[in-house]
């Protein structure tokens, strides 16, 4: 055996067994020295030895560094410590602990506990050990959690013209208060649980219990407790850890960063699910129609919402066929296309070598280089290396003779369109699904489109987002819950929650009437006054 392998296997060999069991001993030396052992001499394992008060009783407060509020540490707990006055000679070691966790320690969250897994277990989030020589119990104290973190801020991929400014930030519990302030009402449960072998990441989900279907809350704990991984870094681990088919290219879970948008979803019923150390909450279930809506939706009126919506759903079709469209209409169906139209058409490709769906392949390639860079690249010559690139591109490869201006337009117009869409996610199914759309397309034509969408629309039937159908209230139909899908009713017509999410507790609101003006009033001339008072 090579003796580079001999010397790792000896190393092997060699590394420290846990000398410990799971429970502290009454030492103080050798729980340090366990602690120091454990996380190998980490420097920002702070390890703060002190004695207690008059007693002179040998303790050590233990904490993370980067994770606790230093001052609140240094002015409440150890100065707590160090000044501490026994009243009585004879106390014993528990005696003290309890006293410092009942009389003296000014914090909350003060708990003992005897487990080493349950004592790092708040050590790395945040909590300060307080252990004590001549005892084989410690204290943990979780309201020094602290450090530096991301302050409140404006959201960054959904913006809107009317409404909150808040976003979501990478705190858990600053997440859950910034809902809690929007619902105010006790019937706002959340119930949270720790995913990841190695992360032990703080996971929660919320929901108004008397609107919820329980249904769902219970499938959602069921696949949340299924999880076996030794990380979740982001949100959309769990993502594609629960939904229900993941071979689809469609999202089955909404994501948001917007505070307002989890409220109003829970308020129709959904199960919300939060991720420590993302801006990003997960809502559960879903409908297609849903990632076509975004929150001015519900803060302007009826009417330019609808339309605005109906555009949207216009764009979708457009970012999916549009290049199929033209690779179609100038591959086999040139009877479509207007005669003047077409003889422009046909002139410009005249120099093109390639056919149309070479063309489209070359420059939707070449857009999503472009896309992708710009994405990656730093902000400040991100925007600038995506536009001068389309330009130069673009331009270049029309006078060079390798795709046409009319094609160019069309993706273009695609790309647009793709942009426009509210649900990034949706975009990057479409992105997908665009190529698939132009082989039918070259192969078959416009019947090649055709089919296309009518299995896209069979899919998309056949999909289930926890127990919902996807395409609902569409298909299946339900005229009653269909206010708020293509087109948004007005808010005084919306006297019932999507039965979908809340079959126990539909209704909404008493029963707003319509808005009406006031009675006229009638209007009394000034000569018609006059003759009054002369009367009188």
């Amino acid at each position: 055996m090579s003796p580079f392998f001999k010397g790792k296997k000896n190393a092997d060999q060699n590394k420290p067994v846990d000398p410990m069991p799971g429970a502290i001993t009454s030492s103080l030396q050798d729980n340090l020295a366990w602690v120091k052992q454990k996380f190998g001499n980490s420097p920002d394992i702070i390890i703060r030895e002190l004695k207690i008060g008059s007693s002179k009783v040998k303790a050590a407060v233990i904490y993370v560094q980067g994770l606790v509020d230093n001052q609140l540490l240094n002015d409440f707990l150890i100065e707590s410590l160090m000044q501490y006055d026994s009243s009585s000679q004879d106390e014993t070691r528990t005696q003290m602990l309890d006293n410092l966790s009942d009389l003296v320690i000014p914090m909350g969250g003060v708990k003992e506990e005897t487990e080493w897994s349950k004592l790092f277990e708040s050590l790395l989030v945040g909590a300060t050990l307080i252990i004590i020589d001549g005892t084989d119990k410690a204290l943990t104290v979780a309201s020094t959690q602290g450090g530096e973190s991301r302050s409140i801020s404006e959201p960054t991929t959904q913006n809107v013209i009317r409404g909150s400014r808040e976003s979501f930030t990478e705190n858990l519990s600053t997440n859950i208060s910034m809902v809690r302030r929007i619902i105010r009402t006790p019937d706002l449960w959340v119930e949270s649980m720790k995913i990841g072998t190695q992360t032990n990441t703080n996971v929660s989900i919320m929901y108004l219990n008397n609107v919820v279907d329980h249904d769902v809350v219970k499938e959602v704990k069921k696949r949340l407790k299924r999880i076996k991984i030794d990380s979740i870094l982001e949100s959309g681990y769990i993502e594609q850890l629960i939904e229900d088919q993941p071979a689809s290219p469609f999202p089955q879970i909404y994501h948001t960063e917007r505070p307002d948008v989890i409220a109003g979803n829970l308020l129709e019923g959904r199960v919300a699910i939060f991720v420590n150390g993302t801006p990003f909450v997960l809502l559960v279930p879903v409908v297609f129609i849903q990632f076509f809506q975004t929150p001015d939706d519900y803060y302007f009126r009826f009417d330019i919402a609808s339309a605005t919506r109906l555009l949207r759903i216009f764009i979708f079709f457009i970012s999916l066929i549009g290049p199929a469209a033209y690779i179609a209409a100038t591959t086999y169906h040139q009877e479509m296309i207007p005669t003047h139209l077409l003889l422009i058409i046909a002139a410009q490709r005249e120099s093109v070598p390639f056919p149309a769906v070479i063309e489209a392949l070359i420059m939707e390639l070449a857009f999503e280089v472009l896309r992708e860079a710009g994405l990656r690249l730093p902000k400040a010559i991100g925007s600038t290396v995506s536009i001068v690139g389309g330009l130069v591109i673009g331009q270049a490869a029309v006078q060079a003779g390798i795709v046409s201006p009319p094609m160019v337009i069309v993706v273009a117009i695609t790309a647009i369109a793709s942009f426009a869409t509210p649900s990034f996610a949706v975009a990057i199914s479409v992105r997908l699904l665009r190529f698939a759309f132009m082989g039918l397309a070259a192969a078959f034509g416009f019947f090649g489109i055709i089919v296309g969408l009518i299995m896209l629309t069979v899919h998309l039937c056949g999909l289930r987002s926890f127990g919902v159908p996807y395409m609902a209230p569409l298909g299946p139909y339900r005229p009653v819950e269909s206010g708020d899908t293509v087109i948004r009713a007005p808010w005084w017509a919306a006297k019932k929650r999507p039965g979908l999410f809340s079959p126990n507790n539909v209704k909404r609101e008493a029963g707003s009437q319509m808005p009406a003006p006031p009675q006229p009033r009638t209007i009394k001339s000034e000569s018609t006054e006059k003759g009054n008072q002369n009367e009188s």
